[in-house]
């Protein structure tokens, strides 16, 4: 596949790859984990870490506000005392599309659901409100695919 077709399983595209391209290039570095805690056994806590070797700066948001990767973390978006730029969320369906509302709100550039994580109406909302948007993805696996440059 290449780098500017959109990835799809035949149904609705909610990630194509120019704004893959751009959430990870160019929306900047500072990065809201949403459901990063210290359990190193879930799958956001892997993610993080890949994009902290990416050069990305990994803010944990979970109710527990623990540290996570040397990151103070917080217990909600609007608790970050200092901007966001995108918003990776790891939260299920259903909570989802309140954390995108949330990263709106809050003034991100950009929201990232995780695999599995669709909330089309949440996604319209997003993109309505100006910012970049991909559902059903995953950086760490999308950094490869663009040649390990994030």
């Amino acid at each position: 596949m290449s780098a500017d077709e959109t990835y799809t399983d035949g149904g609705p595209t909610y990630a194509d790859a120019a704004t893959i391209r751009r959430i990870l290039r160019d929306s900047g570095d500072t990065w809201a984990v949403v459901g990063l805690s210290g359990n190193r056994s879930r799958a956001a806590y892997g993610v993080a870490e890949v994009l902290q070797r990416f050069g990305k700066r990994v803010v944990p948001v979970h109710p527990k506000a623990e540290t996570v990767h040397g990151e103070q973390g917080y217990a909600s978006l609007a608790d970050i005392p200092f901007p966001v730029d995108v918003v990776d969320v790891f939260v299920n369906s259903e909570l989802a599309g309140g954390v995108a509302d949330e990263a709106v709100a809050v003034g991100a550039k950009a929201v990232w659901f995780q695999l599995g994580v669709v909330d089309p109406a949440a996604y319209e909302r997003t993109r309505a409100a100006g910012l970049d948007m991909v559902m059903d993805r995953c950086p760490a696996i999308e950094i490869p695919r663009l040649g390990g440059r994030a």
